[in-house]
């Protein structure tokens, strides 16, 4: 795939049995699905360069504002697949620019959402943790038990866990490795919901509800938002104010306004 390869053309050359599946919904939304349900999606080396490469068309696709990530059949992810592991690959399941599964700690402005169905653990946690919403079905876990098998997670759960759930219950789950289920983890505060339904549906509507937004004004926020745990206010009020004068250098930002005084839909362009 080149520069300018868009996700639909990538959607265009998924071929189904990959272990990354992919789908567009309404246009403008990406879902990719880890395929790998007979190890329950854990990350192997194949997974990790196709995953790398969707997040990367997804993010500098200016059609698609949102990205979905999800896993087949009765689980999220298991996390690193121990077997490769074992095996001596270990490296191959981290990028250089996008840490664990190429998305970690990939450079990311567009929204995430994880939608977890069944268990997410080790790293399969740890990439829900770097989404930036969560829905999980009514079946999901959520764990890091890398203790246990004497590793640490360093893909970014022991850090990240604690600035999602009170502190003594993060430090009980990355010290004991024991998991919480769905509603003790609503009950936390570490997802937006839990559902009946899949998950997969109940992010499909919350991602509808972003894209309903002008795509600008979103990344400008969340690129603040995202910054909340690290910065101080006075560094958070200077972003917000630049990208904030960005935005109203903008098409978007005209035709809000205009939008609300018609009483009609706004139409966003992107720029």
């Amino acid at each position: 795939m080149t520069e300018e390869t868009s996700f639909a053309e990538l959607l265009d050359a998924c071929e189904p049995g990959q272990s990354l599946q992919l789908d567009l919904i309404d246009g403008q939304i990406a879902v990719l699905t880890l395929n790998r349900p007979s190890a329950r999606n854990a990350l192997n080396a194949e997974l990790t360069v196709r995953l790398a490469e969707a997040v990367r068309i997804v993010e500098r696709d200016p059609s698609v504002n949102v990205g979905i990530l999800t896993g087949a059949g009765g689980a999220f992810c298991a996390g690193a697949d121990l077997k490769e592991v074992l095996a001596g690959g270990l490296d191959r399941l981290f990028t250089d620019d996008g840490g664990l599964g190429g998305f970690t700690h990939a450079p990311r402005a567009k929204p995430w959402i994880a939608a977890v169905n069944g268990p997410a653990l080790a790293g399969g946690f740890e990439l829900a943790l770097s989404c930036d919403l969560v829905v999980a079905s009514r079946s999901a876990v959520f764990g890091l038990p890398e203790v246990s098998r004497g590793l640490m997670a360093s893909a970014g759960g022991i850090y990240r866990l604690p600035r999602s759930l009170p502190r003594v219950l993060a430090l009980e789950m990355i010290l004991t490795g024991k998991p919480i289920d769905s509603d003790q983890a609503l009950a936390a505060g570490l997802v937006n919901g839990v559902v009946e339904l899949p998950a997969l549906d109940a992010a499909t509507a919350m991602a509808r509800a972003i894209n309903a937004n002008a795509p600008l004004a979103v990344q400008a926020s969340l690129a603040v938002a995202r910054k909340a745990f690290d910065d101080r206010d006075g560094s958070l009020y200077e972003l917000g104010n630049r990208l904030q004068a960005e935005l109203q250098k903008t098409a978007d930002y005209t035709e809000g306004s205009r939008a609300f005084v018609e009483k009609r839909a706004p139409h966003w362009l992107g720029r």
